[in-house]
């Protein structure tokens, strides 16, 4: 697919990719129920998928959501999306990565942009459960990530398990996001995550002490240090540089043959546009999208006060193109 600009337009009162990621997330989010099924891991660990409670029949198409880092079902842009799922007859579910489901995980393992295998075992899971629907992925940010590199790495699975994909926010070269994430304002971002990611990952040292150095997880305060301290010898990576590196999605864009949007905003915070891919970098399936606006994850809608709406029907709407 060639490459095109999204139709987003920010409203004039909310300039500024810091300014759309932040209200957005600010924004009042959507009323879902989710019904939560935990699922066995091959390796004897546990995850929790979160159903959307809804009314569709068996056969209504099915959205699977890759949340982002430290995200969950009850993130904005999560129930933004389910509830627009909803409201069109069709159906979701949010499967949790490691750790983020409210609940610590059996064994020393979390997760990371790079997580194809656990990605694809999710949709494989999913399919099982739901054989005849079609079936749909979206992720955001590190979700995407993950879900990217499992449809390149995968061409050939992948057509059979879905009938088309969607990254948003996607820190498609992780050494570019990895070293922005920690400068100037975006530090406000770092210091957000890590503030959940630390406190994890030290009962994990407590719990697992071979595996990690709690004293270098008590001095992380960048991301950097923190994919150094855990993320890497958590994943079998010689370091963070080697993870990002090894992690990135962008590569594996040459692959992708799934009708696949990759949808960017120009003036993300922490995904400059200089690190964006171009047409020569994608597969034929991959329609890519930078609009100039819209932030991290974030995309408000225009009409006061504001509201989550415009990146569900977007990416419904690339679904139901892909499938006709």
């Amino acid at each position: 697919m060639s490459s095109a600009n999204g139709a987003y337009r920010p409203p004039a009162w909310l300039p500024g990719g810091h300014v759309q990621t932040i209200y957005a997330s600010l924004l009042p989010r959507p009323e879902v129920r989710y019904r939560r099924e935990r699922v066995e891991t091959p390796d004897g660990d546990f995850v929790d998928f979160d159903w959307l409670e809804t009314t569709a029949g068996a056969g209504a198409p099915l959205v699977v959501l890759f949340h982002g880092l430290e995200g969950s079902s009850s993130s904005h842009y999560a129930r933004a999306l389910m509830r627009h799922v909803r409201v069109i007859g069709w159906r979701g579910v949010v499967p949790h990565f490691r750790g983020c489901s409210g609940e610590p995980n059996r064994l020393p393992r979390a997760y990371h942009s790079g997580d194809y295998s656990e990605a694809g075992w999710m949709l494989a899971t999913i399919r099982a459960r739901v054989p005849d629907a079609p079936m749909f992925a979206a992720g955001v940010s590190l979700g995407g990530s993950a879900l990217l590199n499992w449809i390149g790495r995968e061409s050939v699975q992948a057509p059979a398990l879905l009938m088309a994909a969607a990254a948003i926010s996607t820190p498609l070269d992780l050494t570019v996001s990895g070293l922005s994430i920690d400068q100037g304002l975006n530090r406000i971002y770092s210091r957000h995550f890590l503030s959940t990611l630390v406190p994890k990952a030290m009962d994990m040292a407590r719990r697992f002490p071979a595996m990690l150095d709690e004293a270098s997880i008590r001095r992380a305060q960048t991301m950097y240090a923190f994919d150094e301290a855990v993320t890497a010898p958590l994943h079998g990576f010689a370091g963070a540089e080697d993870y990002w590196f090894r992690a990135s999605s962008k590569p594996w864009l040459r692959k992708i043959g799934l009708p696949t949007l990759v949808l960017n905003a120009k003036n993300d915070p922490f995904v400059p546009a200089s690190s964006l891919p171009g047409p020569q970098d994608v597969g034929p399936g991959v329609l890519l999208e930078q609009p100039e606006h819209g932030g991290h994850g974030g995309f408000p809608a225009a009409s006061l006060p504001g509201g989550l709406d415009w990146l569900p029907a977007r990416l419904v709407s690339f679904f139901r193109s892909a499938a006709a």
